[in-house]
């Protein structure tokens, strides 16, 4: 699949899930950014966005924020969602993750406010709290918000097969490095010298029992995604 049409399915992915999420009562407010740390993870597919995005908008600049955060611990995942899933079906135990982790700010949050708040990858945008983060130290979420959630990381990692997951930080590095971007748009598989994990296809969505009925329309319109574009410029 062409990038484009990469790219085409996971913006209408993000379109669906903004419709769902416009009727989430959360505390989360414009200026709240207690939960915006430099844990995030994302896809190559995202990263290519961002990086795209930052290159034509003349902000390559945030690069070296990026850079500056880089020595700091962070959240570096060793298995991708559709991995954790795999592990599950088979009754398996996930390996265990690094939790000394630094909190410190997303290097792309300035003055409380997110400097790519328009491209930012899905991990930012499905984070909402029912409660003040400040208040608690930690996000309280909706039992059937996580599913969903879940849901929509694995159908985009889905759509990445063959790319990279990883923290945002080290995919963004590794995107903006000489040559990657290139080698991604034409499908090459990138390489990462510390080994970031590979995306999977779906095997299993994650939805527990008490979900299944009331997943059923959010996976219908995902389901439905057309492409846009063909490579062609033809609608398909």
């Amino acid at each position: 699949m062409e990038i484009t049409d990469k790219l085409d399915i996971l913006d209408q992915m993000y379109d669906i899930y903004d419709t769902f999420s416009r009727h989430i009562n959360v505390a989360c407010v414009r200026g709240c950014a207690a939960c915006c740390t430099q844990n995030v993870t994302m896809t190559t597919l995202e990263g290519y966005r961002i990086v795209e995005h930052l290159i034509s908008t003349g902000k390559q600049d945030l690069f070296h924020r990026l850079r500056r955060s880089a020595h700091q611990k962070r959240f570096q995942p060793t298995i991708s969602t559709n991995e954790l899933a795999a592990l599950c079906m088979q009754h398996k135990d996930p390996p265990e993750e690094n939790s000394d982790l630094d909190r410190a700010a997303c290097p792309f949050l300035s003055n409380n406010e997110c400097l790519i708040y328009p491209e930012r990858p899905f991990g930012c945008r499905c984070f909402f709290s029912t409660q003040k983060c400040e208040t608690n130290a930690y996000a309280v979420m909706d039992p059937f918000l996580v599913t969903v959630n879940t849901v929509f990381l694995q159908f985009i990692e889905h759509i990445d097969v063959g790319g990279l997951f990883g923290n945002m930080i080290d995919v963004l590095l590794l995107l903006e490095s000489e040559g990657q971007p290139k080698h991604y748009k034409l499908n090459a598989r990138t390489n990462h010298p510390t080994g970031l994990p590979v995306n999977r296809c779906i095997q299993r969505l994650l939805v527990p029992p008490e979900h299944h009925l009331k997943i059923q329309p959010i996976l219908q319109k995902i389901n439905n995604i057309k492409l846009l574009h063909s490579s062609s410029g033809k609608q398909r």
